[in-house]
């Protein structure tokens, strides 16, 4: 998941979305209980139109069942990225993701 983020790969990052995610991006009201298809188009067009290239954590923790990963997108603008990833034993998946500048 990390790994994605910092080669910049929206495709790759997507494959932990939950089924159903809220999201909230730049400039726009948070969308809860997105399906993941639509939530994916929209991840990958603000990588495209941003030009995300790079991924810094810089901070990253587990409480319960539930693990937050926050860090820098880098493109032509710099964004705070924000995931909340529910944890189970047999896989993770993103059910809350932030991005702001």
């Amino acid at each position: 998941m990390i790994a994605a983020l910092k080669q910049g790969n929206a495709e790759q990052f997507i494959r932990y979305f939950d089924n159903t995610i809220d999201i909230k991006m730049p400039n726009s009201d948070e969308m809860k209980g997105v399906q993941k298809a639509e939530a994916a188009s929209t991840l990958k067009s603000f990588f495209t139109d941003n030009g995300i290239n790079k991924f810094d954590v810089t901070s990253q923790r587990e409480l319960g069942g539930t693990m937050y990963i926050t860090g820098k997108l880098t493109g032509t603008t710099d964004y705070n990225l924000t995931a909340m990833i529910k944890s189970t034993p047999d896989k993770l998946s993103i059910i809350t993701l932030r991005i702001n500048k």
